[in-house]
């Protein structure tokens, strides 16, 4: 009798033992086995709307659904749906569930790649960064259009353009409209250090107005080598107290970027960007530019140019002139081969 006892405890133990290593076995493979079948690293986007079940399933969309059932049971577990927080959280092929769990629900995401380039407008801005972050891109342009809102930047709604300087910035994916605004501010201040401060007051230029006049550089040329050329043109003129006459200033104002030429009903806008019509530099930029074109305002050549046109060989370089009649035998030259393509 003793010894059916034992055996009937031995047999109990066994499939206890058998039974723990089970679920020991099924443990581990919920939350602690590692790889997930990824060639590499991938992001889950956590959005406002998100909940733990949208989240499970953008988790399911990127790996196999058997892959996640330990993280879906730490969220049932925990009640994650509690404290869904938004964000940019990377999903690693040697993660485990546990890992990947404890990361997105304490919030720790990554900072993504932020850039912004080519751009002329206030929209074309709001949408690029819309792309590329949570945050909506009517968020951004009601900012960019806010005067109250540009004024706490430091700028007006025509200058607010000038705080954006085109390059690659980390930004938490998740950042509100007001940190995004805050950080580009801190950039802008890093980038105007006291040496381009002091060479912007030598050329006559308020750092936005060096800026300003970098977009319309940047408008006219592509070749860098060019840039401190046009730069000094315009600075000449500025001295002068001429009209700068810029052609893309025009295209600005009618809001027309393809036009091929410029007649002289184009000229008649009424508009502050038109600088055929109105004196000095346009209230605000007419595009973000580069830090090179800044940069070759900064450092314009000093010159005696006050004329430039388009090279008849289309190029895209520039003859300069010191003199009107120089110019005028520049543009003659461009506008016979301009009428020579069929170019109206």
């Amino acid at each position: 009798m003793m010894r059916n006892n034992r055996k009937r405890v031995w047999i109990c133990l066994a499939v206890l033992a058998i039974l723990l290593a089970a679920a020991g076995g099924a443990a581990y493979s919920f939350f602690f086995a590692r790889g997930l079948p990824l060639a590499q690293a991938a992001y889950l986007y956590v959005d406002r709307d998100d909940t733990a079940d949208s989240v499970c399933c953008k988790l399911q969309a990127m790996v196999a659904p058997r892959s996640i059932r330990g993280f879906k049971w730490l969220a049932d577990y925990k009640d994650y749906g509690r404290h869904v927080f938004t964000g940019c959280y990377p999903v690693y092929p040697d993660d485990n569930m546990l890992d990947l769990y404890l990361r997105v629900a304490r919030n720790h995401q990554v900072p993504v790649k932020v850039s912004f380039h080519n751009l002329r407008t206030k929209g074309q801005l709001a949408a690029r960064l819309g792309e590329q972050l949570m945050v909506d891109s009517a968020e951004i342009a009601a900012c960019l259009h806010d005067s109250a809102y540009c004024r706490r930047m430091g700028f007006t709604t025509e200058t607010i353009l000038c705080m954006f300087l085109p390059n690659k910035y980390e930004i938490y994916w998740n950042a509100s409209v007001d940190a995004l605004f805050k950080r580009m501010r801190r950039e802008y201040d890093a980038f105007w250090t006291a040496s381009r401060i002091a060479k912007a007051q030598a050329a006559g230029l308020t750092p936005e107005e060096a800026i300003v006049l970098a977009s319309i550089v940047e408008e006219e040329t592509n070749a860098d080598r060019e840039k401190p050329v046009v730069a000094g043109l315009y600075i000449n003129r500025l001295r002068r107290g001429m009209l700068l006459q810029a052609d893309p200033t025009v295209k600005f104002a009618w809001q027309d970027f393809g036009m091929k030429r410029i007649y002289n009903h184009h000229l008649l806008i009424d508009s502050p960007y038109n600088t055929y019509k109105y004196a000095g530099l346009p209230p605000g930029p007419i595009r973000l530019p580069s830090v090179a074109g800044i940069n070759s305002v900064l450092d314009y050549a000093h010159h005696s140019y006050l004329y430039m046109c388009a090279k008849e060989d289309f190029s895209g370089l520039h003859n300069f002139a010191s003199t009107l009649a120089g110019h005028q035998a520049n543009a003659r030259r461009y506008w016979q081969a301009l009428n020579k393509r069929k170019i109206f």
